[in-house]
């Protein structure tokens, strides 16, 4: 994937990338349930994966945030001009696998290379196919209506962010709701970038309905 490294001694969050640098658990993040009901209505008169929209959604407004494409490499930072998504793709032995995907492509399409990479990545494990750095680590919990969650992290300088989601729920105004979670290395990302991934969602999804 392509990337610029980025001038350090010009990059505005330099104190802030060596403080958070230096911390044991230098991750931040949040869940925050967001309205999928147009989606869901649209994937069921188009009978098409909510599981594929949903992270084709999530993986664009991620790259719309130039903080989510940002890894630390070395004592530096590289931003990569598009991160494809890794996301665990079940098994019918109850395990998964790992599956990658790339997103910048039109819809129709994107589905259509879901599916041949979903086949592909059973034969896998939870080996990847690509080089790591560049991605976002894509899961679900559909089984559960989480209000926060707790990822796994290898620590240090593993900057990959993380993007998550639970079930859906039906809330006292009769909207569909579902919790998506966002963890992040805060050397790179603060939380107002956090807060323009979840706009930039919400706006997505607008789209795709439309």
């Amino acid at each position: 994937m392509a990337y610029k490294i980025l001038d350090m001694d010009t990059y505005v969050r330099r104190e802030h990338f060596k403080y958070f640098r230096s911390l044991s658990y230098p991750y931040v993040g949040t869940s925050v349930d967001v309205d999928v009901t147009d989606l869901l209505d649209y994937c069921r008169k188009h009978d098409c994966s909510f599981y594929l929209l949903f992270m084709h959604a999530a993986a664009l407004a991620a790259d719309e945030a130039p903080q989510f494409r940002q890894r630390i490499h070395g004592d530096g930072i590289v931003e990569y001009d598009e991160c494809p998504t890794s996301h665990t793709e079940p098994l019918d032995n109850g395990t998964y696998c790992y599956c990658t995907l790339h997103h910048h492509m039109e819809l129709s399409d994107y589905l259509t290379q879901a599916k041949q990479k979903q086949e592909e990545c059973r034969n896998n494990g939870i080996k990847e196919d690509e080089e790591v750095e560049s991605m976002y680590f894509v899961s679900c919990l559909p089984w559960l209506h989480y209000t926060s969650l707790i990822q796994p992290v290898a620590g240090g300088d593993e900057s990959n962010p993380r993007i998550t989601w639970g079930k859906y729920e039906k809330n006292s105004e009769g909207k569909y709701v579902m919790p998506v979670s966002v963890l992040v290395h805060h050397a790179l990302v603060d939380g107002i970038h956090i807060a323009t991934f979840y706009e930039h969602l919400k706006r997505i999804l607008v789209s795709f309905t439309r």
